[in-house]
């Protein structure tokens, strides 16, 4: 099964993820660890990211779509897997579709603008691994260590109340018009994301017919 995850800034994606990697045995792929997985594995592609990145570019979509079909070519993901961070515009998927990377379902987590401000003061992230957590909704087992990998959990820069406020201005203007194009295609599934992780983790299962 092969899942997009769609949602603005903070809106649970990479909470959601690490439940349905675990629920489904499939990767979760974050467009962001691919991109430093590549620098770090020297690869001709990495090499390129490097190069933009060095050059504080940003990183071109075909680039980023050669990334992204270089990993789900890879084997753990035969059996499927969840892209999470791509695509981010009606470009980028039509892209997808243009190079055949089939998708089966593509999850749109929904949470009111006021609420992901809210969120977001909250979140803190590892600073190895990635992994996201929330201060009230999602704590670490132990304050300030990451779970998976016992890195230090660090607030992202970005995560500041301007920022978020133009994150926001940027998904509703840029990302949220790929819910029509996956709305015509049949593959849009909508899911309340003002409701607790665990009962919109359920909704998404359902969603897309998932037993686990």
């Amino acid at each position: 099964m092969n899942l997009i995850l769609l949602g603005a800034p903070g809106a649970g994606k990479g909470t959601q993820a690490e439940l349905l990697t675990k629920q489904l045995s499939i990767p979760a792929i974050s467009t962001g660890n691919m991109l430093r997985e590549a620098m770090a594995n020297g690869s001709d592609l990495g090499q390129k990211v490097k190069k933009f990145m060095d050059e504080g570019s940003l990183v071109p979509d075909d680039v980023i779509l050669d990334i992204v079909a270089e990993r789900v070519a890879q084997a753990d993901c035969t059996d499927g897997y969840i892209l999470d961070g791509m695509p981010r515009t009606l470009p980028q998927a039509e892209a997808l579709d243009s190079r055949n990377i089939k998708i089966d379902h593509v999850i749109s987590i929904e949470v009111d603008d006021a609420l992901i401000e809210n969120r977001m003061t909250g979140r803190r992230v590892c600073s190895k691994c990635g992994a996201s957590y929330h201060v009230i909704a999602n704590p670490p087992k132990a304050e300030g260590i990451c779970d998976q990998c016992q890195s230090s959990l660090m607030i992202r820069k970005d995560d500041t109340p301007d920022t978020v406020r133009h994150r926001l201005q940027v998904y509703h203007q840029q990302t949220e018009v790929l819910k029509d194009y996956y709305a015509k295609c049949g593959k849009l599934r909508i899911i309340d994301g003002n409701q607790s992780i665990e009962d919109a983790n359920r909704k998404i299962l359902e969603a897309i017919g998932a037993k686990v």
